[in-house]
């Protein structure tokens, strides 16, 4: 199973922690799937004209067909101006309407209270179902505090984005499972 750890910001680093912990995590428990970690800080990224994604060359070409042959993605963004990154929003415009069907897709966000709790419900969701994700419900949500020095120091914190990495892998062998038994049945 490929999955992939994306940080969704180019800049930052509380959201590429949360990231990095949710990539090595995936590693040390499943070594036999294909981790891939995704940071739009260290790649350079075009802005999408509304070509078809393999058209893109470089750092964008690399992001998009990274994103499309994923079986699953953990999306971790900050929150800036109550929304999304427009780093993260052009790896949306990148994609075709139905880039994430037959993926699983979960979310970690970042932000600096939590007066921003629901952004992830109002507007990463409805992109994410448009985009025909199998989201996993629960997301982590984190704020400023619950980070020192560019570490995570809140252990509640920590125990959910591990749940969320379990979540995540379980439901996509689910339903990867259930995708070959309708291959079985259907001959597809």
């Amino acid at each position: 199973m490929k999955i992939v750890a994306l940080s969704g910001s180019n800049v930052g680093t509380k959201t590429k922690t949360a990231i990095t912990y949710i990539a090595q995590a995936l590693t040390e428990r499943y070594p036999d799937h294909e981790v891939t970690m995704l940071d739009l800080a260290d790649l350079e990224m075009v802005f999408s004209d509304g070509r078809n994604y393999l058209a893109y060359d470089g750092d964008t070409n690399y992001i998009a067909e990274t994103m499309m042959t994923a079986d699953a993605i953990i999306i971790g963004t900050p929150i800036f101006q109550a929304s999304i990154p427009a780093a993260l929003k052009n790896v949306f415009d990148l994609l075709p309407e139905g880039a994430f069907r037959d993926k699983v897709v979960s979310l970690v966000v970042t932000a600096g209270s939590s007066k921003h709790f629901l952004i992830a419900e109002q507007q990463l969701k409805p992109i994410l179902s448009f985009m025909k994700a199998q989201i996993v419900q629960q997301y982590v949500f984190m704020e400023a505090k619950d980070f020192h020095r560019g570490t995570i120091i809140n252990e509640d914190v920590l125990f959910r984005m591990d749940q969320l990495v379990e979540d995540t892998v379980m439901l996509a062998e689910a339903y990867e499972a259930i995708q070959k038994e309708k291959e079985k049945v259907y001959g597809l």
